[in-house]
């Protein structure tokens, strides 16, 4: 495995997406600077330039709303052929202007492993600790109920996951009346059969018309919006982040017991995301209370959060075993799994990354290291398929490991892997 060669082109793409203080997560598709894309950028120049990686999140975060809310889209530069665009998202004189929901926290969790990798760089974190701490209280307030649920998501962009099928019950009550006429810029760049649908789209647009309308307020949009779905991977992703904010508080000396006591009644509410017909943790329409009967990558993240749950750990080597490379972001065995479209099937090497984070926290090194290894192996395995290798390959790949042995096991479908350059790599797998 010539992992040198792959850490050079995952720097060079690095570099190629860098606008100055920021990264598109890829070229032409996404122009502008998203959140946990960028802070995914961040760790990979950490690897190699740890300047700019404190540069990445420093931009980031100096567009945190007063709420504590850090947006998931930051529209740097005009480019009129970008939908939606700050015009449609309307969330009033920001400089720059921005979209008005949020995505996964992971800022915290990878901060502190840019801090680990750069001491000198005590006094940037020290600098955004507070704004880390403002934004997980948003989270708490606004999307944990104060602490009385998991973490929900008013809208599947705020997911990070956009059309998994997480979402399809919450979306079939959301009306596309009034949508209007719009132009996609995706399907121009990638394979439509790739992407959402534009019933699925229809209703994105329908979700922001109506924060906009409301003028972006939590209270209007939690009581009467839409959309509201409690999320497991956000509720996952935060919980490990309120950790690391814990410990990297600690060490930068910050108080941290209101930190501690999120946490607390986050973890305590994790059980109310399992689904005991489905076996798992699952997405739950808060408006009607049904579960999404879904089985989906999300629900694999419980290890990262600290969650050790035998029959969870069951289900995941048992999608793992099912497809060639990684974890699919869809349960091969479900019907709504689709090898090619998006987040309804395909690999996504962030989350891989998240969830070795996970086997390797709790001692399961070897496991972790064969998913390290696939996911290697699927970048320059089958360079012919390959359209984007990039930047956290470089934290993750940084030295050669051998493949851990998985039992033969026969792939009754293939899994299309489709990320962008935060995700590391395009590929389909047979």
């Amino acid at each position: 495995m010539d992992v040198q060669a792959l850490d050079t082109e995952a720097r060079r793409i690095l570099r190629d997406n860098d606008r100055g203080g920021y990264t598109v997560p890829t070229h032409g598709l996404y122009p502008y600077q998203w959140n946990w894309d960028s802070v995914f950028a961040a760790w990979g120049f950490a690897t190699f330039d740890a300047d700019r990686a404190w540069q990445e999140v420093e931009t980031l975060l100096a567009s945190q709303w007063d709420d504590g809310m850090v947006p998931h889209i930051l529209f740097h530069k005009p480019d009129p052929g970008y939908f939606p665009g700050p015009d449609v998202w309307g969330t009033g004189e920001r400089h720059p202007p921005t979209s008005g929901i949020s995505q996964p926290p992971v800022a915290a969790t990878l901060i502190r492993r840019i801090l680990d990798a750069d001491p000198a760089g005590r006094d940037r974190a020290a600098a955004l600790w507070p704004r880390l701490r403002d934004w997980h209280r948003w989270w708490h307030l606004h999307r944990c109920h104060g602490g009385a649920t998991p973490a929900c998501v008013t809208h599947p962009w705020e997911s990070g996951r956009d059309n998994c099928p997480d979402w399809d019950v919450g979306m079939q009550g959301v009306s596309t009346d009034g949508v209007g006429d719009y132009t996609r810029r995706d399907t121009g760049h990638v394979d439509p059969q790739m992407r959402p649908k534009k019933e699925e789209y229809d209703r994105y647009v329908a979700i922001l018309n109506f924060g906009k309308g409301c003028g972006w307020d939590q209270e209007q949009i939690i009581a009467n919006g839409p959309f509201l779905m409690t999320d497991p991977g956000i509720t996952f992703i935060l919980l490990r982040a309120h950790h690391d904010l814990i410990e990297l508080g600690r060490e930068l000396g910050q108080d941290v017991q209101e930190v501690e006591a999120w946490a607390t009644t986050l973890e305590s509410a994790v059980p109310q995301m399992w689904n005991d017909s489905l076996g798992a943790y699952d997405a739950r329409d808060m408006r009607s209370g049904t579960f999404a009967n879904n089985l989906s990558s999300a629900a694999f993240l419980a290890l990262y959060a600290g969650i050790d749950n035998p029959a969870m750990n069951d289900r995941l080597m048992a999608a793992w075993d099912a497809v060639t490379y990684g974890i699919p972001s869809a349960d091969p065995a479900s019907p709504n799994f689709d090898a090619r479209r998006y987040w309804r099937g395909p690999m996504w090497p962030v989350v891989n990354s998240l969830i070795a984070m996970g086997l390797s926290g709790t001692g399961r090194t070897e496991v972790a290291e064969r998913l390290r290894a696939e996911t290697a192996e699927t970048a320059i395995g089958r360079p012919a398929r390959a359209a984007i290798i990039s930047d956290w390959l470089a934290r993750i790949l940084s030295t050669p490991t051998p493949t851990v042995p998985r039992p033969a096991m026969p792939r009754r479908r293939g899994v299309v892997m489709a990320a962008r350059s935060s995700g590391a790599l395009r590929m389909a797998v047979p």
